[in-house]
């Protein structure tokens, strides 16, 4: 089965994780012994239960490839028990929090052929972002012959190589235009490095520029490409988007993921049901 380079990294540094705990052991020498060590040296370094299923998970994917494909001889992974994740509330950024966060990335007056191209570049890809609802591995893939400007939409392989079609708003073409318009190489990644050569952005350089950014927008919220795809969502139920609209727009592959993030969350729409059908008359 395919997975993003996205998903790879983080399986990699999951395993990484068990393998600085308890040794490079052959697969057949891991028992439940150790995977109880793990999981206590994880609560001692104040792991949160999201974090522990995570490396967990992983190392029960690793234990199943062993197993039915590798055919070796491994620990059942049935036998390591992953704690319950609850349900996190959806971190999504209102109007006013969206604009508070890009004017701390560029400030109202700055002339966007002046400031220097990263700063440019960042602005860009956070547009392009809340003005498509991609995941950020989606939009790291592109290049610049992806995406048809006149058509406001580029051609995508999305999660598990399925193809989908995004759709641009004219903010983020119009940003994402500034961008390029700036850019002297003519490398085909539609974002990239500003080494020589450039290559094309990495998800963790992304990852830090949204930590570095979030403080001097004044927001306690945790902005990060997610946070700005959950924007997306929560937008356009908010305005009467249905479900099944949202559910393609973000290219999930079951309805039901959808509802399982998004449905019940508009509180206006539940008050005004309230308010309609409820009568004892």
């Amino acid at each position: 089965m395919w997975r993003s380079p996205l998903t790879i990294a983080r399986y990699r540094e999951a395993l990484n994780w068990v393998i600085r705990d308890i040794g490079d052991l052959p697969v057949a020498a891991l028992n439940v012994g150790h995977v109880l060590s793990v999981r206590r040296n994880m609560d001692q370094r104040g792991c949160g239960e999201a974090r522990v299923a995570a490396i967990l998970n992983a190392l029960r994917s690793f234990l199943r490839f062993c197993r039915e494909v590798l055919r070796l001889g491994a620990l059942d992974p049935r036998q390591i028990r992953v704690p319950r994740i609850p349900k996190r509330e959806v971190l999504y950024l209102t109007k006013e929090e969206a604009d508070q966060f890009f004017t701390a990335i560029i400030r109202p007056g700055e002339r966007w052929e002046e400031i220097p191209l990263t700063r440019l570049r960042f602005r860009a890809l956070a547009e392009v972002l809340l003005g498509t609802g991609a995941r950020i591995s989606e939009i790291l893939s592109l290049d610049r012959r992806d995406v048809n400007v006149q058509h406001r939409e580029a051609k995508i392989i999305g999660k598990g190589r399925k193809p989908r079609v995004l759709f641009f708003t004219d903010r983020a073409l119009e940003w994402l235009g500034r961008y390029l318009h700036r850019r002297r190489d003519e490398e085909a990644p539609l974002f990239v490095t500003r080494g020589d050569p450039p290559r094309r952005l990495s998800y963790d350089a992304v990852k830090n520029t949204f930590r570095k950014v979030t403080p001097r927008a004044h927001l306690r919220k945790k902005v990060s490409a997610h946070v700005l795809r959950h924007t997306v969502a929560t937008t356009l139920l908010f305005n009467g988007c249905p479900i099944g609209h949202i559910k393609d727009l973000l290219g999930h592959e079951r309805l039901d993921t959808t509802c399982r993030y998004y449905l019940g969350m508009d509180v206006r729409a539940a008050k005004e049901a309230h308010q309609t059908f409820l009568r004892y008359e």
